[in-house]
């Protein structure tokens, strides 16, 4: 069975910068990855994707602040943040795509930025 885990939330000052790791577990053949957040009484919303040819997404909300990478050799999906603003404050979820659109997602872990 496949699990994500997210890991690096935390409460960090506007301007400052975090990074999000989401680590799978089991073996999953991905299509792309991806980071989601979800603001208090908002929809879920995508943050950045990668392809598996490496290829990187962007909402324009963070693009040239955020930056999404991945190692498959370990099965790990990253989420640089910098110059953080206190709208970026969510829930932030990893998201992973597989064979036949299997969709697979964390538990998601807590970003707030204090202004």
């Amino acid at each position: 069975q496949v699990q994500l885990v997210e890991s690096g939330g935390g409460l960090v000052q506007a301007g400052g910068s975090l990074r999000l790791s989401c680590v799978a577990s089991g073996t999953i053949f991905s299509i792309n990855s991806g980071w989601y957040r979800q603001a208090p009484g908002k929809q879920r919303e995508l943050v950045a994707r990668i392809l598996a040819n490496g290829s990187p997404k962007y909402a324009d909300s963070v693009n040239g602040r955020f930056t999404i990478s991945r190692d498959n050799a370990k099965n790990t999906v990253y989420l640089q943040m910098n110059s953080l603003k206190p709208e970026d404050t969510a829930v932030y979820y990893c998201n992973v795509v597989g064979l036949g659109g299997i969709e697979y997602w964390g538990q998601g872990t807590q970003v707030t930025v204090s202004s």
